[in-house]
This record gives structure tokens, sequence and C-alpha cells, in this order.
């Protein structure tokens, strides 16, 4: 549900909305924000730095760590010799004993203790389901006896849905059950209770929906235990696992007055740090019901290595606990707790302060209307956000269109890290809440899946209907600007000022009544001599700087000539407009990115080599681990210029403060190089390092270490076909550090129809906001090509320039990176706002080819001025050339 329909405010009274003093006069939140210990402020000051310009919204994922947890960590770490806690020399004491305090101060946090609850260390909450579904004393069917059942809330998390695999293996039932189900029966005590059956039965819940928020009752626990309550009419003793994980993150769980069975936890989800460390905490009276197969080092009391004979520890906690746990970790969570006791003062003050933020929120979301009426965002929720009791500090939505249809979550996603906004999309790893909430059938699941959609990916709409959601998350270092920043970015991108110049109130389409742009001859002239067009027979460097320099290519190999006497490539064909108003469907610029990420290198005539236009993609820049940068980390890669002399077989490289330098084409230039592996897009290369000389001269203009890799000349990274629909098109092409495909390919009427729009925006309309070529240049593009009319590649299936022929794979999706000016290395969202606005929410633009590999040993090139004929999708019937 939506929740409550606020009235819609005028648009006047938005600024009004996002001011503190309305947010301090919204309900519940008065009296409940910040801390006593300090403002705001200066605990983000003082702890969380790293976060300047950031607005981190997905505590839901993992809340941040302060930088005093690490301070005294490391402090304590630096001071005292922790050894192996099954020793038993005087360092490995100070380690048990200190493990045993953070046992007693995990129970003191959840207020309960020894006597009641035992802790069980795992590496996370999954960890500790898993240990509970393998120690549950599940009771198969017989034929007296139904046996043991297994239920769970459908609003339950991956890891909870996964134990009926377990169950399935023992031959127990599992059934899921609807919250709304379980509400009724709640309210009926329809229960059916019968002291004498003692077939054990486990029910798991969460605490809290780690996709809505919605908070279920924790009175649910005890009328499970006593019998009033029944999630399906089983004779038996129902145990209760409460899934704790999300709820604990920002609220305090008392054990004392909600005595679950079992009680999963993650400690990232509270302190940020330590990961890959959790706990099951376990009800004293149960725990001689766990029943134990494998057993680890530190585990047995006793055992022989040839006689099946074998003593288990006595304590719950050391008889499930196998091999060395991670007691560095363990020790840091003392200080986790410390810390955050000092700086908040208690979970019941972040429940109260996150509650405060989310209620403030929310009522701003749902009060916003487009001009129309229609509302701006569809909030999926089972509360109306007015109680800390059955609401957590998330926040599930989709935004809409004011049709009222949904905007896909990728590209909300994208357009919020424009505005250095940190959000969750897609499903949660709760796909259960996911299609109660957005009405999504089995089928449907089964369909999407057949379609290509995986969790965690970005397909966000399919045929029409949503695959998923956005949410955001609040945590206990989360602020009032954190909000108010949310909320401005929903309103600047939707409502925006709401007349006929912003982006999204522009009509595109009209692409006939464009005039197409004629080739700009100057964008190919030597500049040394002005007005002259370069030679094909000429290897040229002038104005180097210039992000994209312009350089005609020296022959690898002289063409070859066809019997006929013809050439391979298409010769140059005249830029007069045709019959109609078109021109000829002919190149206009060709652009080689030698290294990923970094500027383009224009030339009028190149080589094609087996992974598309010789040495386009072959080197890319990484960090100090290896990981392959991007703009999108990096924007200053733009402002590397590269320059390939075919002739020398040299790359050299500039950039601004900086002396040019030189890097060979090929390995064989008698250096030894170290060979290493690195991955692009999931796939794994072979690559060599480019040696110390670049690294410094890297690491020096970005002020961090990196260095630079080139993809090694014998390895073959196979093409993805993920794009191609048609497997009756099967090719052998090899990629090089290229994320999708050998070329990319964009239109001039394309980026014509987009830069008006730019213009149509521009506030004052007297200054052009981008240029044509400055368009291009954050486009990426190996192809630009004249003479069709907007988007019409978007209908080609195939393309023939002279003998050459290219599949063409698919529209580009474009991401943040078409926000980087290419001259300065500066952001700005305008170009992605805009074509997100008028691309039917998928933000396409440009085309991916393949080359299909031929049979002959002749060298083939790419031509300014060739000419290309395409093949429409489907019909297979070529086009016209105007």
């Amino acid at each position: 549900m939506a929740g409550r329909r606020l009235q819609p405010q005028p648009q006047q009274r938005w600024d009004k909305l996002l001011t503190f003093q309305h947010f301090q006069t919204t309900s519940l939140s008065r009296h409940s924000y910040g801390y006593d210990q300090g403002s705001m402020k200066a605990l983000i000051e003082g702890e969380f730095g790293r976060l300047r310009g950031i607005t981190y919204l997905d505590h839901a994922g993992t809340t941040l760590f302060p930088q005093s947890l690490l301070t005294s960590f490391m402090d304590d770490l630096t001071k005292n010799i922790y050894g192996n806690p099954h020793s038993q020399h005087i360092s490995s004491k100070l380690t048990y004993d200190t493990i045993e305090h953070v046992r007693y101060r995990v129970l003191e946090h959840f207020n309960t203790t020894s006597e009641d609850y035992s802790v069980i260390f795992t590496s996370g909450s999954t960890a500790a389901l898993r240990l509970v579904a393998e120690a549950f004393p599940w009771r198969s069917a017989s034929s007296g006896s139904q046996g043991s059942r297994f239920c769970y809330l459908t609003d339950s998390h991956t890891s909870v849905v996964g134990i009926r695999k377990v169950t399935e293996a023992v031959q127990v039932s599992a059934m899921s059950v609807k919250p709304e189900d379980i509400l009724l029966s709640d309210k009926s005590n329809g229960a059916v209770y019968e002291p004498a059956c003692k077939t054990p039965h486990l029910f798991c819940y969460p605490a809290q929906s780690n996709f809505s928020g919605t908070r279920y009752p924790l009175s649910w626990i005890e009328s499970l235990k006593s019998g009033s309550l029944s999630p399906m009419t089983t004779p038996g003793e129902w145990f209760v696992l409460l899934d704790a994980a999300s709820y604990v993150s920002t609220s305090p769980l008392d054990l004392s007055a909600h005595q679950a069975d079992f009680v999963p936890i993650s400690f990232y989800k509270i302190f940020g740090f330590p990961t890959g460390l959790g706990a099951l905490l376990v009800n004293n009276r149960v725990t001689h019901l766990l029943r134990k197969t494998y057993f680890g080092g530190g585990t047995a009391a006793a055992y022989l290595a040839g006689e099946d004979f074998y003593v288990p520890r006595e304590s719950v906690s050391e008889r499930f606990e196998d091999g060395t746990i991670s007691f560095l970790d363990i020790i840091a969570l003392k200080h986790g707790f410390d810390v955050l006791e000092r700086l908040t003062g208690g979970m019941e003050n972040i429940k109260q302060h996150t509650f405060a933020l989310v209620h403030y929120t929310y009522t701003v979301l749902v009060s916003l209307q487009y001009p129309n009426g229609a509302p701006v965002i569809q909030i999926y929720s089972d509360t109306e956000f007015n109680n800390p009791q059955t609401q957590g500090p998330i926040i599930n939505f989709n935004v809409l269109d004011d049709n009222g249809d949904i905007v896909g979550y990728s590209q909300i996603e994208k357009m919020a890290s424009l505005h250095n906004i940190h959000v969750r999309t897609g499903c949660f790893c709760n796909t259960g809440a996911c299609q109660r909430h957005l009405k999504i059938s089995n089928e449907t699941i089964k369909k999407n899946l057949q379609a290509g959609h995986i969790c965690g990916d970005d397909i966000d709409i399919i045929d029409g209907q949503p695959t998923g959601s956005v949410r955001i998350s609040f945590g206990y270092m989360s602020t009032f600007e954190d909000a108010q920043t949310f909320l401005k970015f929903i309103i600047a991108t939707r409502l925006g000022k709401a007349d006929s110049r912003l982006p999204f109130a522009v009509t595109p389409g009209k692409t006939d009544a464009i005039s197409v742009e004629p080739v700009e001859r100057d964008a190919r002239v030597n500049r040394n001599e002005p007005g002259k067009c370069l030679q094909e027979d000429v290897l040229l460097q002038d104005g180097l700087n210039n992000s994209s320099v312009t350089v005609k290519s020296m022959d690898l190999h002289p063409p070859k000539t066809e019997p006929e006497g013809g050439q391979h490539i298409a010769p140059l064909v005249s830029t007069a407009a045709l019959d109609g108003g078109f021109l000829p469907l002919t190149i206009t610029n060709i652009f080689i990115y030698p290294i990923k990420s970094c500027a383009a290198l224009e030339v009028t005539k190149w080589p094609i080599g087996n992974q598309g236009l010789l040495y386009d993609r072959n080197w890319m820049v990484v960090n100090h681990n290896g990981i392959c940068l991007s703009q999108k980390q990096e924007p200053r890669l733009c402002l590397i210029k590269p320059l390939i002399d075919l002739k020398q077989k040299i790359m050299v490289l500039t950039a601004e403060g900086m002396e040019s330098i030189d890097v060979p084409l090929d390995e064989n230039s008698g250096e030894e190089y170290q060979i290493c592996q690195s991955k692009v897009c999931t796939d794994r290369v072979n690559t060599y390092d480019c040696g110390e000389k670049i690294s410094q001269w890297l690491s020096n203009f970005f002020g961090r270490h990196c260095r630079l890799i080139k993809q090694s000349s014998d390895f073959n990274r196979s093409a993805n076909k993920k794009h191609r629909k048609d497997p009756s098109h099967s090719t052998t092409a090899s990629l090089s550090l290229v994320n999708e495909a050998q070329y990319l390919l964009i239109n001039r009427a394309s980026i014509l129809e987009l830069h008006q729009l730019l213009n149509a925006s521009n506030e004052n309309g007297t200054e052009e906001l981008l240029s044509m070529r400055e368009l291009i240049q954050r486009f990426r593009a190996n192809i630009v090509i004249n003479g069709t009319k907007a988007f019409e590649e978007e209908k080609w299936d195939e393309i023939s320039i002279g003998t050459l022929n290219f599949l063409v794979l698919g529209p580009c999706h474009r991401c943040q990176m078409i926000c980087i000016d290419q001259q300065t290395g500066e952001r700005n969202q305008d170009v992605f706002q805009t074509l997100s606005y008028t691309r039917e929410r998928k933000v396409n633009f440009g085309i991916y080819l393949m080359h299909e590999p031929s049979d002959s040993s002749s060298t083939y090139f790419l031509s300014v001025g060739s000419q290309l004929l395409p093949v429409l999708k489907d019909t297979k019937s070529s086009l016209p050339s105007s």
C-alpha cells in the first residue's frame, strides 16, 4: 500500500517542505533527532569525514563504521599480542578471555545474560540460519506421524527461504505463510494446540522486513510458543527462529521480554565493521535439542582417529564453532559497542533518530504530485510511517512518470549516482516481498528469467512491468541534510521548474523536421595548414592541447587490391546533400581509445584488427589492487591524451603539467614484463604490466598509486553474444578490454536532436550548453555516421561498409560517464537527465557492432567518408542510403 495520501503541496511551497524548521514540526520528530552526546555536524565531521559530498542511503545494506572504531581497534592490536584461543600460553589466554568478555557484551546489548542465551559466532546471519537448519531436530514423516514442518513468512530473506532445501533432504515439508494470513490468525486465535504432541516445528519470520521496513510483532514469539498462534493447523511444538539481522541495525531487541529460540544477527549491520562476522543467539532451553554431525578443530573434548568415537565440548558455543573463530574481528566488536554507546547513547536513541528521518522523508514523498495531479512516487509499505514500533527506517518505492508508468529502477540509480546519492535497487534478496508489493506472479518471475533477468542485474522493466524497486534506508549517522538532498534530487529530476523549458516537457521524436547537420570539415583539418584536409598517407600529430587528437594513420601494410582492381574500402564520397535533404550514409568521424577511459584519438583512416580497430582499448589503468579505473571513479582519466605512432611502434601519452612519455605498442620491445591477470566486466583477462616508469608517471598525475597494463596479444577474450537473440549468427570474434562489443556507433542526427533538447532546457536560452563536438565526445563512439534520421540506427540488424560486414548487437545502455566533460573531467547531469526523460525510461544511445571475421589474410581499413549500407531488423531488406 502507498499509505495515506497527503494533500498536494503547491509548487511554491516545496522549498518550505525541505527546511529544517518544517522537519522539526512534523509529528514525532521534534525531540528525537540527534543525540545528547553532541551535534550531528560534529559527529559527521569527527567520525565520517569520508562522507563529504556523498549522501549514503543504503544502511540496510551495510551501515558505515566510525573512524574512532578503527582507531581504538588498531591501538588495541598494536599494544597487545593475541594468540590462537585454542592454545594455552599467555597471549592465547588473553584472546580467550577477551572473546568471552565480548560474548557477555553481546548478551548485554540484547538485555539478556548467559543464563538464558548462548552466543555462537558465525560468519554472518546467513551462516547462523544454516546452522539452525542443519542442527534442528527435524522429525521425518512416518506412517504414524506427519512429521515436522518448516514455516516461514513470505516476506523473508533468501537465506531463510533456502532452509527448505535442508528440510527437503530430511523429508520435512516446508510452507510459506503470507503476512496477512498470520495476522488474521493472530486476531482469530484459531490455533491447534495439543500439549501431548511433541513433534518439533520451526517458524521463521523477520523482526523487520529488509524490503519495506515493516516491523512484525515481537509478541508473535510467545504466541507461537504457547500455542495461541499457529501458522498452520498441525499438532506439535513450535519453535521460533527470529531473523533479527535487519531489525537490530537501528533498534534495541529485548530478549528478556521476547525470548525467541534462535536469533541470527550480522554485526556489520550494526557497526559497519567488522564484516564477515555474525552470531546465532540460542535460547539455553533448546540447546540440548541441537544435533551436531560434523565436528571441526576446537569442538571436540575427545575423539579417536581410527574409531568412531567423538565427545563434544560441553558448552554449545564450543560445540558449534568449528575451527579457529575470527578472533581479531570478535575483539573489534568490543570497540564497536564502546564507540556506539559513546556516540549515540544507545539503540533506543538510534531508533528514534532514524525514525524521525524516515517519517519526515515519507511525508514529503507522498505529497509530491505532477501538475496533472499524478503522484511522483509509489511507496511499497504496510504502514503509514507513524510508529517506530511498526516501521523501520526503510522506504521502498518506484518513481512514476506523469502518466503513472513506472520509471525503471536502474535509471533512478544512475541518476542518483550523478548526484553522489547511494541507493539500493532490485528485489533486495527478498523475492516474496517483491512479488507481493509489486504484484509479480510466479509465472512472471519464471518468464523474466527466460528473458535474461536475474537477481542483481539492471533489467528493470520487462513488458512494461517492473522487476524491482528502489530502496533508501537511514542509519545512526544519517542526517536531515541526507534526507533533504534526496528529496531535492527527486523534486529536481521529476518536477524541476515544471515549465516548458525542462527536458521532460519537450516533445521528442519529431526527427522529420530536423535538418541533418552537414559533415564538419574543420573537424578533420590539419591545424598546421588551415582548410587543408589530411592526406591518407601522412602520419601527422599536431595540436596536442586538444582532448581528441586528429591524426592520419600510416598503413601497416599497403591496401590489398581485388582482382578487379578495387580496394577493400569504399572510396571517399561527396558530402553534398542528395534529393530529399539527406546526405549519403557515410562515416564522418573515427575514434580509437587506446587506453580504456582515457582521451580519444581521432583518425581518418585506421586498420582493423581481430578485436576491432587496431589498438582500441588495448591498455587500461589499474589501482594499487589491480582493479580497472574508469572515469566513473577517476574522471581525470579523460585528461590523458594518447597518440599512436605506427611507424615507430610507440604510444605517446601527454597530460597537462606532465612531460610526455612513450609506451611501446607491443610486448616484443626487448623489455621483460610482469604477466598478471585482471578483470573486465566479469571476464578474466591476461595482461602484462607496462613497467615502473609509466606507473610512476600515472601515480604522479593522479596522486595515488596506479599502473598501466596491456592485454596480452596471445590472449583471446571471446565476444559476449548476450545482445544477439538470433542464434544463427555465430561468431568467433574476440574482444579487447572493451565492456560489451568491438565497436560503438552513434548517429549525428541523434546527437543533433539531443543537442536541441539540451538547449531547449537552458534557462535563458541564449547560451549553448554543449557544442555538437562536445556531445559527440561524451558518447565515446568508435564510428560517427551521418545521413539518416535520429535513432534510425536502432532499427538496423546488420551493416556493410565496403566489403566489411558488421552485426548490430543492440543498443548501448548509457551510464554516468556521459556526464563527464571530456575536456575538463568535470561532471554535470544535464545530458543523462535529458536522455532519461526522452528515451522512454531507458537511457540508450548508440549501437554496438561486431565485425564478422573474414577468411582473407588481407588488412582492412575504416575510413572517414566510407559509405554504409544497413539492413533492417526482421525484414533483412537493405535500406536506401538517403
